[in-house]
């Protein structure tokens, strides 16, 4: 039965599910850059050396401006997806942001997910990836304390650079994407 997506059990090679590709190539920072252009939003584009963690990132941006985000892609029990964007310094207990959220328990995306929904790779997951998500699979939670900061900073679809913009215009494109999004206050869900 070959060609037809049959899985066989074979002692070598090891067999893997093969993930199914993006309907059309995910959005580059370009493409992005132009998308939020078109929409009247005001941006601004840092580079730097990639940044996988929050750690990382912190200790290269120096006296950047702004709110400083983090975003977690998170499935739940029941196979929905979610993007959760919040203030970096957030460590946010999974079990208690799902039971806020009224979801089966969460647990991370994996990376073959991520890229199939979001186009994007670990370490650049961002809410400018939803640009995207034309199938509207995600859930979007985002961290109300963040809505505070102004600019708010993301990496625009790869983590070489970081995108500064307004907590306004976050909300907008979010909308203009076809997501709605939740706004929950994350800090009482976040762990010591």
């Amino acid at each position: 039965m070959a060609g037809e997506g049959v899985c066989k059990h074979l002692p070598s090679p090891p067999c893997r599910r093969k993930v199914p590709a993006m309907a059309s190539p995910p959005l580059t920072p370009d493409q992005l850059f132009a998308r939020l252009d078109s929409l009247g939003i005001a941006h601004k584009t840092y580079t730097h050396p990639p940044v996988f963690t929050v750690a990382e990132a912190v200790a290269l941006r120096g006296q950047l401006p702004g709110g400083h985000c983090k975003s977690l892609f998170l499935k739940d029990k029941k196979g929905g997806l979610w993007l959760v964007v919040a203030l970096e310094e957030r460590r946010i207990d999974l079990k208690r942001l799902a039971d806020a959220l009224g979801a089966p328990r969460f647990s991370f995306g994996n990376a073959e997910l991520l890229y199939e929904v979001l186009g994007v790779r670990p370490g650049s997951v961002t809410p400018f990836a939803l640009v995207n998500d034309r199938e509207h699979r995600v859930t979007v939670v985002l961290d109300g304390g963040m809505l505070d900061h102004d600019p708010l900073n993301y990496h625009p679809l790869e983590n070489d650079r970081t995108t500064a913009i307004a907590p306004a215009d976050l909300v907008r494109f979010i909308a203009a994407c076809g997501h709605a999004r939740r706004i929950l206050d994350l800090d009482p869900l976040s762990r010591g």
